[in-house]
């Protein structure tokens, strides 16, 4: 399905139920091709690539989901690491 731009903002409704129904719009600005709007799903190249990856043992599915704590800082003993830098600088 081919839509002009003025069209698709008069008839957004219209564009958003065919995109439901699976078709793909293309849309147009001055007869020129400018976006593709379709359904996202099952079938979008992230999920298919992430699903080969599962598939090939590469990758595998969180068995829960979580929110992972914030990272901190860790504190080290010694001296700040900029400090070591200027000295081995100035030892050259």
């Amino acid at each position: 399905m081919e839509m002009g731009l003025r069209e698709a903002n008069q008839n957004f409704s219209r564009l958003m139920k065919a995109v439901k129904q699976g078709k793909e719009v293309l849309l147009t600005e001055r007869g020129k091709p400018l976006a593709v709007v379709k359904l996202i799903g099952a079938s979008d190249e992230a999920s298919s690539a992430i699903r080969r990856l599962e598939s090939a043992g590469l990758l595998r599915a969180a068995s829960k989901s979580r929110v992972l704590p914030a990272w901190s800082p860790r504190s080290v003993r010694g001296a700040p690491l900029s400090r070591t830098i200027v000295r081995d600088r100035e030892e050259e």
